[in-house]
């Protein structure tokens, strides 16, 4: 009897133990969270970052800081991220851009796809293709045409060498026949500028960046590398309208460091993806452009298996190297 009531009094303990602990710990998150973007402010990322930071502020009352480390495609930010605690209060919003530069930079000093875990896919997007008005074109024809006129003459911007903006021009190029300079940037914003101001000829940004510029009549849209039109530029056509097979996106996503505790990512997920299918967010995110996804970490995983599977054929296609 003395044997089992010592070990009925040890379980009691044990219990009341644990749920001592528990109630100790803070609940999460008890502190301002820093969401690290490898993009220039007023750029798609940017904007979307700072979309998510608002919805999220007014339901767990903690900010959510948005971090642009802008350079090497977006590389500087996964190396930023990478030296933070994986305590769940550092996220890095993963897009097309830097998961191409991984695919054509040497010598990185992280795995994007083993060191950061998966947290929610907000959506896809696709790029616009634009010219600065004095370019005398209006079509893809009629730029593929000047192109092969004048080989080398015509420069195009991107956010950087290896993103994937520079990506979009090399198999325009390569598609096409034709023969554009790319003149990389640190940000997209810089290179719309430059388009702007006809130091390069034209660009390609994702359409958040690039609608307001184009309604301005600041630069003039070409085409958009989706498959098919977007419905947001319905009257825009797809550049593989006139360019059989030609197709590229981007897309949105958000990631932590790997040792990230499981229930954060689930409840950082469950909240993204809850924000990103509200009514009021989700007719934001459609006037940027954006088809909205909401997927969680599952589907992202599934998602980001799938296009570095494209993207290195891709890549391997072009023959895209960077030094």
């Amino acid at each position: 009897m003395r044997t089992e009531k010592l070990l009925v009094a040890t379980a009691i303990a044990a219990v009341l133990g644990a749920a001592a602990a528990h109630a100790a710990q803070p609940a999460y998150p008890d502190r301002p969270i820093r969401l690290i973007i490898g993009s220039a402010p007023g750029s798609g990322p940017d904007i979307i970052a700072q979309l998510v930071a608002e919805r999220l502020y007014k339901e767990w009352g903690q900010r959510i800081v948005v971090d642009a480390r802008v350079g090497v495609a977006g590389i500087i930010s996964a190396e930023q991220a990478l030296r933070a605690n994986a305590d769940g209060y550092t996220w890095m919003m993963l897009t097309s851009q830097l998961f191409v530069a991984t695919s054509v930079y040497p010598n990185l000093k992280f795995d994007l796809d083993k060191d950061f875990v998966s947290i929610a896919l907000i959506g896809t997007v696709p790029f616009v293709q634009m010219v600065n008005p004095k370019v005398p074109v209006k079509s893809i024809p009629e730029l593929i045409a000047l192109a092969k006129k004048s080989p080398g003459k015509l420069r195009y911007g991107s956010a950087g060498a290896g993103a994937s903006e520079h990506l979009s021009g090399v198999l325009f190029n390569r598609l096409t026949g034709t023969d554009m300079l790319h003149v990389p940037y640190k940000g997209i914003p810089q290179a719309i500028i430059d388009t702007i101001a006809n130091e390069v000829q034209l660009t390609y940004a994702v359409y958040p960046a690039a609608f307001p510029h184009v309604q301005g009549g600041r630069l003039r849209a070409l085409g958009v590398t989706t498959p098919k039109r977007s419905p947001a530029l319905p009257d825009v056509p797809a550049i593989a309208e006139a360019v059989p097979g030609y197709a590229m996106f981007g897309w949105y996503s958000l990631v932590a460091p790997r040792g990230t505790p499981v229930p954060v990512l689930s409840k950082v997920s469950a909240a993204v993806i809850k924000a990103a299918k509200e009514p009021a967010v989700g007719e934001r995110l459609k006037t940027l452009g954006i088809e909205i996804v909401g997927g969680g970490r599952g589907e992202l995983d599934a998602f980001r298996r799938n296009e570095r599977k494209r993207i290195t054929e891709l890549v391997k296609a072009t023959g895209v190297k960077i030094q």
